[in-house]
């Protein structure tokens, strides 16, 4: 046998030492990590290297001179045996063997595994002789398996999944993210995080990675209130719901993205808003119609009313103790009830912010607090500002609320209100140094004044932070965004 292995060997170094020759080849087929197998052409086994012990379980003594047929399962020894004989009469001297490289081992112990496996074969003197070079590929299967199984999983899930790499190169792109962008997994994979992106955010989104990375956190959402926005194949922008995770491997940090289209749910609230202002406007104007009838017609009403009382009392002859009393206590009655009128009236819409404009309105609305509560109050702001509706009645109604929260709640000795105009935008505050309170705390049910005040910004497209901690008095900030032709002096 080895006199035909050894072959490939230098002939001056078989012809000096044949015998040192064979055991060197003998040493290299044991050292090899691979399993080698020869048989002859009755499939009979004639070598077997130290690999093969290891892979197949069986020792060398009990494997040489047997079939091959004790090392392939049943189910595969009768097809194993034609190709073999097909192989042997193609006159080719190697390939590869087996179904995409695959064939199946049987262990010692009765346990079938897969191999990847090639062919040759060597004619002899003695008949030819075919060597199997063999490796157990279980776990590359099995890791083989896993990830189909996990690419099965990612593209069964509803949400879009993307992972990047450090260069922010896409290398996972599932089937619900190409949905989602309209871009097929081949126009993707391995192409910049920036395709899929409008270009206005770009930069940004980029920042928001390297900060990310940065703080060696493993996940949170990303976006402003979690929606950030994407770019489909169609040109077309869209708001996502997004949350970022991050993974260090041995080749360099992954990112992955997982997104959800809500460009329905963000199309609803836009709906849900406008509505929203639409109700609050006419809720507005209501007010102001009664607000007009109070002072217009009630109260001018009971100013006549007190009028003729008045002449009852003057014109009236000299009448008992008790008629002049009861005249007396209807003038108080009726200057109680036009008091009652105008602050009821002035409650529901100050005329002065229809007939002075907006500052007028809240110096009033600083000034009635004054007097109220005792407490001392300041108001800053520009002389000369002034707003179109609904931003006018927007602000004066947050003022109004967060007053009306610090006489309320807040126990302050000292309050200030600050309004400032900038390009595009108006932003007031109202601080004071008060009791304060826990801002993460759960809100009490029956505490809505903040919640007011955040959903009349809200219904303009504004922003409210609130801060608070026990003892230290709170600060509420509010910042609303202008249009376009809005003009602030």
């Amino acid at each position: 046998m080895f006199s035909s292995l050894t072959d490939s060997l230098d002939a001056n170094s078989r012809a000096k030492n044949p015998g040192n020759a064979a055991a060197l080849l003998a040493g290299v087929l044991d050292s090899a990590m691979d399993a080698i197998i020869t048989v002859d052409e009755q499939q009979n086994i004639i070598l077997y290297n130290r690999a093969a012990e290891k892979i197949f379980g069986w020792p060398r003594q009990e494997v040489l001179h047997q079939s091959l047929h004790k090392l392939i399962p049943d189910r595969f020894r009768q097809g194993h045996a034609r190709h073999v004989e097909r192989f042997g009469t193609t006159g080719a001297t190697s390939r590869r063997m087996g179904t995409l490289n695959v064939v199946y081992g049987l262990r010692a112990n009765g346990e079938e595994f897969p191999l990847d496996a090639s062919i040759s074969h060597l004619d002899t003197p003695d008949g030819k002789l075919f060597t199997v070079i063999l490796r157990d590929i279980t776990e590359r299967l099995q890791a083989q398996e896993e990830h189909l199984r996990l690419a099965a999983l990612l593209d069964s899930a509803m949400d879009g999944i993307i992972t990047v790499n450090e260069a922010q190169s896409i290398v996972l792109y599932n089937q619900a993210a190409e949905k989602i962008f309209g871009w097929p997994s081949e126009r993707v994979l391995g192409q910049s995080l920036n395709k899929l992106i409008p270009e206005r955010f770009r930069a940004s989104h980029g920042k928001h990675i390297q900060r990310f990375s940065e703080t060696g956190v493993t996940s949170r959402r990303m976006g402003d209130g979690t929606v950030i926005y994407g770019l489909r194949a169609s040109g077309e922008e869209f708001p996502m719901d997004a949350s970022i995770s991050q993974l260090d491997t041995a080749d360099g940090k992954l990112y992955t993205v997982i997104l959800r289209d809500v460009t329905e749910r963000v199309r609803a609230q836009e709906e849900r808003t406008a509505f929203a202002a639409d109700v609050n406007a006419a809720r507005e104007e209501e007010k102001t119609r009664v607000a007009r009838e109070l002072h217009d017609e009630l109260a001018q009403s009971m100013t006549a009313l007190k009028m003729d009382t008045i002449w009852l009392r003057d014109n009236t002859l000299p009448a008992s103790g008790a008629v002049t009393v009861k005249l007396t206590d209807m003038l108080a009655m009726v200057d109680g009830m036009v008091a009652s009128t105008r602050r009821i009236a002035a409650d529901l819409r100050p005329l002065l912010l229809d007939d002075l404009g907006l500052l007028a309105a809240i110096e009033w609305l600083v000034q009635n607090f004054i007097q109220r509560t005792g407490v001392s109050c300041t108001l800053s702001a520009d002389e000369e500002l002034e707003l179109q509706e609904p931003y006018a009645t927007a602000v004066f109604r947050i003022v109004q609320e967060a007053l009306a929260n610090v006489a309320k709640h807040a126990g302050a000795t000292e309050v200030t209100v600050a309004i400032d105009a900038f390009p595009g935008a108006i932003s007031l505050a109202v601080r004071d140094n008060g009791r304060g309170f826990a801002a993460e705390e759960p809100r009490k049910p029956q505490s809505l004044g903040l919640m007011g005040l955040k959903e009349r910004a809200l219904l303009l497209k504004g922003s409210v932070d609130i801060h608070s901690a026990p003892g230290q008095g709170t600060r509420v900030e509010v910042s609303i965004p202008l249009p376009e032709g809005e003009q602030i002096p």
